[in-house]
Order: C-alpha cells, then structure tokens, then sequence
C-alpha cells in the first residue's frame, strides 16, 4: 500500500469534514447561541489543519485512479475512526469526558444511537443538532459523500465506495460511481425534506422535526427530546416516522430507480425488500399479541406502537415510543429477533443485513433437499439471479465472524460489567447499530455509567458493524500491512 495516496485521500476527506462542521453555527446563529460558537469552530479548525498536513506530506497528489483494494479498505476504515475524532472535540467543551465523547461522536457517525447522555436539559440546542447532523452524514456514508461531491474520487472512489457501501452486494444505479453517489444522496436527502415537512406539519417544532427527520432517514435515532419520540405524545408523528423508517431500512439504489427512473415496482420486485417486510409484519403481529395480552395497550395502541418498534429495531433506528424495557419477556424476545435481521443491503439500516438471512434460509433448504437428492444441481437464486460461489463464501463467511466477534465481546463485558444481559443486548445492539438495548442501557436508559473499557470495547463493535466486518478482517491478515511509501 502507498502511504501518500492514504494521507492525500485521509486528508482531503478530513478537510472536507472539517469544512462540514461549520453547518451547526448556523443553528447557534439563529438563536443568537454566540457561546456554542467556539466548539465547532476548534473542531473544524483542527479537522482542516490535519487534513493539510497529511495531504502535505503526500504532496498534495489528487490522483487516486491506481487506488488498491486494501487501500480502500484502509482509507475508509482511518476516515471512520479520524471523523469520529473531530466529530468528538465540540462534546469536550460541554462536559463530557474523552472516552464519552468520542463514544457520543462515534454512535453518531455510525448510527448507532446509543448514548452516554443522562440529563438532556444541560445541552443547548446546537449540541443536538451535531448529534442528528454527524447520524445524516453517516447514514449514507462519509465515502459516499465525499464522492458524491469531490472530484478527486470521481474515478478512484470504487474501492472506497463499496469498502463502505452496506450489504454483500456491489450495485450501481448509474455507470459512473460518482453519479451512483450522487443518485444516492439525492433520494436521501429528498426523503429526509418530505419527511420534516410532514412532521412540521403535524405539529412537532421545526427544529424537532429537522434533527429527527435526519435521524430517521439515517436509521441513527438520536433525538432532541430525552424520552425519544414517545416525549411527543403525537400519534400522528408516530406513524409519519414509522413510515419514513421503513424507507431508511429499504434499498436507496431501488429507491432512486422508483423516483428518478419511473419505475413504481422497483422495491416491490426486490425478494429481500419482501422478505424483510415480512419478517417486519410477522413480528409485530407477535408483538400485538403479547402487549393485549400483557393489558399494555388496547388493540390501535398496540398495532401503531408495535409497527413503530419493530421497524425501529429492525432497520436499527433505535427510536422508542415506549419503554419497551418495562415490557414483558415475551414482547422483548420480538424486538430481539428483528435485532439479528437489520434493514436491506444498500439501505442506511446496520444489522448482518435481510439479505444475509434471507440467504441463509435458502442455503438451508438446498442443504436439506440435497440430503434427500444428493445428485440434483440446485443453485441458489434470488430475484431470479443465481447467487455467485464467491458470494456466498462471503456471506458465510461474514455470518460466521460476526457470530464470534459477538460471543467474545459479549464475554469481555460481561466479565467486565458483571452483568450478561449489558454483555450480550448490548454488543447485539453496538454491532449491529441498533442504539439503545434493554434495562439499564434501553430505551429510557443510558451508556454512560458502563465502565470506560466497556465503552472502548462497543465504539470498536459500532465502526466494525458499520463497516460490516470485511475491512477488519482484511486487516487482520499479515500481508495487508505491507506499505510503500511511494
């Protein structure tokens, strides 16, 4: 790996980022905030001065046409872990510690949605807005962004761009990936204007609606209010974000072909778009079951709160309209199971991802039909395309470390914490990008009287669960570490 291209490509993007820091003092500037200024004008200072001095030892070079894959892998993994940095030194001036901070900036970036705040009333208004602005830009993908509007990654930004994209597949809407970013960020960022419409319109606060309307379409789940969207007590906000969360955990590329390319079918068409909605309708069926018969709501209560649960956990916005933690054993086991589904591939939705599972289901069935049929030639298929051999090593293979990053985070804090429910619902809820877990650290609750290594353990799992494993297993190989300076 050439080092100059990894510091011209950290430093540009760092610069950038920097430059993106500065939105927030238009919030503090409308509300004659002057006192919040100077946070976001350090952060912003420090992301540009390092991005220049990075991109000056590599000679301010632009040309990343001959960027290698485990380039790309690096790139996008040090661009995570720098911009969750940058993104932490506003918390640092209102009180938080490092370790909470860059926990903070990180569920942020990643959309996780966990947080280590307690008392929301000590925060002004521009801290939220950062919170809800760094989930937008991670939504769909600081590399996304960057090529979306950057010239120098108009050619090179492949590698990048699918080293970050989510789900196992590599799909374009448009030739040129460049034009795919951009097609990508339009629908997201139109859907995210829609929906603020519509919250404002229904009579949450404008600026309510914009740093939830964000979180939403981010599937991050940070909101201004401490007691998430149930401190609305707004039905009619309810079910506008139930709605706009189905979209967040849906495919954006088949999202844009809808919209852009006039084709109404597009998401209906796709067999992981079903099967997640299926898995979505199943479980919220269960989830009105067990609620009627737990005498937590009526039969319209608990049809709109457990539409709006599942779909929060299972596209791992992490929203909450009740707290679902005084709810029985039964109700919870649900919202655990869309836990391990997550939204669909090319979505802003974390989790292993509904394609995987949906593989899963019929690699099973192959599996048994062959047992009775051992001669018979039976390929794989969804949406009619039979699923490739390196594919499906991939998604086995991902499944499987998945699994046992899972297992071992879960025993470290929970040997740490001394508590298996905080080690295993919240390395599930970390890895997978979820947000808040049950008990202590759900929906009502807060990471923030975890233990510091605790902390240091589930920032790892939120970056690897963004990134979806394969960057952190390339380098977990000897031969990724070969550098070269030019």
């Amino acid at each position: 790996m050439r080092i100059i291209d990894i510091c011209n490509a950290l430093g540009i993007i760092l610069v950038a980022f920097g430059v993106i820091m500065l939105t927030p003092l238009l919030v503090a500037l409308f509300e004659q905030d002057y006192t919040s200024i100077f946070p976001f004008i350090v952060a912003a200072t420090t992301s540009v001065c390092c991005g220049l001095l990075l991109q000056k030892y590599g000679g301010f070079s632009r040309n990343f046409d001959n960027i290698k894959r485990g380039e790309g892998f690096l790139i996008v993994t040090l661009s995570w872990v720098v911009t969750g940095a940058m993104g932490a030194i506003p918390y640092l001036f209102f009180g938080l510690s490092p370790v909470d901070a860059y926990f903070e900036s990180v569920s942020g970036t990643t959309t996780t949605g966990s947080t280590i705040l307690t008392d929301f009333s000590l925060y002004p208004d521009i801290f939220f807005f950062w919170r809800s602005l760094s989930q937008w830009l991670g939504g769909m993908g600081i590399i996304v962004l960057f090529v979306a509007i950057l010239p120098q990654f108009s050619v090179a930004g492949r590698q990048m761009f699918f080293a970050e994209a989510p789900g196992p597949t590599e799909e374009k809407v448009t030739p040129r990936i460049a034009h795919t970013a951009k097609a990508l960020w339009f629908i997201y960022a139109l859907l995210t204007l829609v929906e603020i419409v519509c919250l404002s319109g229904v009579g949450m606060p404008v600026f309510d609606a914009v740093c939830n309307s964000m979180s939403t379409m981010a599937a991050g789940g940070f909101s201004p209010n401490g007691l998430s969207i149930m401190g609305y007590e707004n039905n009619a906000a309810t079910w506008i974000i139930t709605l706009f969360m189905v979209l967040a955990g849906s495919n954006y590329a088949l999202q844009y072909r809808m919209v852009a390319q006039r084709k109404p079918f597009a998401l209906v068409q796709s067999e992981e778009f079903r099967f997640y909605c299926l898995v979505a309708v199943l479980c919220s069926a269960g989830l009105v079951v067990a609620l009627m018969a737990g005498h937590f709501y009526g039969f319209g209560d608990a049809v709109r709160e457990s539409l709006f649960q599942i779909f929060s956990v299972i596209t791992t916005t992490g929203f909450s309209s009740a707290d679902f933690a005084l709810w029985t054993v039964a109700a919870q086991t649900f919202l655990f199971t869309v836990m391990l589904v997550g939204g669909c591939a090319g979505s802003a939705g974390g989790g292993v991802k509904a394609i995987r599972v949906l593989f899963c289901f019929k690699y099973l069935k192959r599996e048994i039909t062959q047992i009775i049929h051992p001669q018979a030639v039976l390929p794989i298929k969804i949406d009619k395309k039979s699923v490739d051999s390196d594919v499906q090593r991939q998604i086995l293979g991902f499944l499987l470390f998945y699994l046992v990053l899972l297992v071992f985070s879960s025993l470290a804090v929970t040997f740490i914490e001394g508590d298996a429910a905080v080690g295993l619902v919240g390395t599930a809820a970390t890895i997978g990008n979820i947000g808040p877990g049950f008990g202590e650290i759900g929906p009502m609750g807060s990471f923030g009287g975890l233990s510091p290594l605790t902390k240091i353990i589930f920032i790892i799992n939120m970056i690897v669960g963004r990134l979806e494993l394969i960057p952190f297993l390339a380098m977990l190989h000897p031969d990724f570490w070969s550098f070269r300076k030019a």
